[in-house]
């Protein structure tokens, strides 16, 4: 049965494939076949063959049934145990065709859990006039993506500082175009104290207008919100008193800027006469290859023999945060088909670049490159990644570097008076 599960009009295996709940029908949700067999013979519900949820295409959104929920869980179950007493191996991309699902089960409060719920019925508070923001948001669709990086940006203490304490000055000509104003409504929303979840369309109207390739109801990447909602966040803001100085890399001192700007140093080395050219470069995040791509990778740390290295405690083969960090920031030789002018040579040679940190951020945002594409492929890259409470980035600093040329650094041992941390 498993091998019928393709695209009836494509023939494709992947593609958010849906079954009709109606008829014998299987159709790709990317490319809207389901969509269009849903149209013709009115058939308004399918189920998704790799998680189990069903799909309205009158209500244009997923619908949550306890008693469907069940079946797809117990039909998970089954599909697990039958791969697991199969004498062959199944990989993930198998699983992925065959229809399996990927073998994570959904949170369910434990027996304990549900006894201290109902012996606390209340939501935690700070004081009695006071809450902590807790609240949840309704998928509008595939808006998973928008509300993670919503429920990041609301717990950011900097951001929330700013928007409750009614700090935008809004110049533009439409104050409902205004995505910081809405963002204003947004963190008053979530510290109102209100237990129901809070329904963002405004705000995925507003980046739909603002940021248009995100405009749509397909599943968009959440890293690609984020830079977007930032770019817009910061253009809003210039009205605002700080906007308007210039102080910062960005010639920029909004609350975007003064949160999650930084400075990346581009050192790019002559090697005939060890010349060095030096910029410096605002951005908003660091983006990190990972082991498991084709690109060529590093040795594990020398902490992966279950010892700690900058707060993060290495089981064998673990990758951590600080390994991809140290693979951002190592010199990368650029070859004979990189050749660069050099200055100080008066001609073209090869070099060497190193990435390393001028002006850290208050906010570090990292992004893992867990998608790889090539001419045939595309395929997400499952490389666990662990990562500290607390990350020391002075290995990665660019006066850290300077004084290892130099021979005087020396890593730091004072924990509490490091502003790298």
């Amino acid at each position: 049965m498993a091998k019928s599960c393709i695209c009836h009009m494509c023939g494709a295996h992947l593609n958010r494939l849906h079954s009709c709940l109606y008829c014998v029908f299987f159709g790709c949700f990317t490319k809207k076949h389901i969509h269009e067999h849903a149209k013709t013979k009115r058939h308004n519900l399918a189920i998704d063959l790799l998680y189990g949820g069903i799909y309205c295409f009158m209500c244009q959104d997923y619908i949550y049934d306890k008693d469907m929920e069940q079946i797809a869980k117990e039909e998970q179950r089954k599909a697990w145990k039958l791969q697991a007493f199969t004498p062959t191996v199944v990989s993930h991309y198998q699983c992925t065709m065959t229809g399996i699902g990927e073998k994570y089960s959904t949170w369910e409060p434990t027996k304990r859990e549900l006894e201290l719920l109902r012996h606390n019925p209340k939501r935690r508070k700070i004081t009695t006039n006071c809450t902590i923001g807790l609240r949840g948001l309704i998928n509008l669709g595939n808006t998973c993506f928008m509300n993670c990086i919503v429920q990041a940006l609301t717990h950011t203490p900097l951001l929330r500082d700013f928007f409750l304490s009614d700090r935008h000055k809004c110049e533009m000509q439409s104050p409902s175009s205004c995505l910081v104003c809405e963002m204003s409504t947004l963190f008053q929303e979530f510290y109102s104290g209100h237990r129901s979840p809070h329904i963002p369309y405004r705000l995925l109207h507003l980046v739909w207008t603002h940021a248009r390739h995100l405009a749509g109801y397909e599943q968009q990447d959440a890293h690609e919100f984020l830079i977007a909602a930032l770019d817009v966040l910061h253009r809003h803001c210039k009205g605002d008193d700080n906007g308007k100085k210039a102080n910062n890399p960005n010639h920029c001192n909004c609350i975007i800027d003064q949160i999650f700007t930084g400075g990346l140093q581009s050192d790019v080395t002559c090697q005939v006469c060890h010349g060095v050219s030096t910029t410096i470069d605002p951005f908003w995040d660091i983006s990190l290859d990972l082991p498991g791509s084709s690109t060529p990778f590093w040795p594990l740390s020398p902490g992966s023999d279950g010892s700690v290295v900058n707060g993060e405690s290495h089981v064998s083969g673990t990758t951590t945060l600080t390994d991809c960090l140290r693979r951002f920031t190592r010199p990368e030789h650029l070859g004979s088909s990189a050749k660069i002018k050099c200055s100080g040579c008066h001609s073209y040679q090869e070099s060497t670049k190193q990435l390393t940190m001028k002006k850290l951020p208050i906010v570090a945002c990292f992004h893992l490159k867990r998608f790889e594409h090539s001419a045939k492929l595309r395929r997400k890259i499952t490389t666990y990644v662990s990562f500290p409470l607390e990350l020391d980035m002075t290995p990665f600093m660019a006066s850290s570097k300077e004084s290892r040329m130099n021979g005087q650094y020396q890593q730091p041992t004072d924990s509490l008076n490091n502003d790298n941390k």
